[in-house]
């Protein structure tokens, strides 16, 4: 699967999601560091990557319905230190083989993952 990983994240989240064999780029890899959230959107959904943020702004499906994306996983932690961070993204992980997050908003908490189309 292709991610691309929004700067807000820690660099041990890419680390993990190319270790579990997906095609991960940070949007510093992109060279879109500092870009406005529809900018990042955009070239998540040109290039058919899932696009995963802390960026509760993501979250809204008026402004960025994930009909028209390869998925946005918005982590929406109390906690949001890399090791929590590392903890919830393995659980995320181990749902990928049952549920396609393509076309789909992944509202990801500690103890639950909200779905919507």
């Amino acid at each position: 699967m292709r991610f691309e990983v929004d700067e807000n994240l820690p660099v041990q989240c890419i680390d993990q999601l190319r270790n579990a064999g997906h095609d991960a780029l940070s949007v510093h890899d992109q060279g879109l560091s500092g870009a406005a959230d529809p900018r990042i959107a955009e070239v998540s959904a040109n290039e058919e990557r899932v696009l995963v943020s802390l960026d509760l702004d993501f979250a809204d499906i008026r402004t960025y319905p994930p009909s028209g994306s390869a998925g946005i996983m918005v982590f929406r932690l109390r906690s949001q230190d890399a090791a929590t961070l590392q903890r919830v993204l393995a659980r995320v992980l181990a749902l990928l083989p049952g549920e396609s997050p393509s076309g789909r908003l992944w509202v990801v908490e500690e103890d639950k993952v909200r779905i919507r189309e």
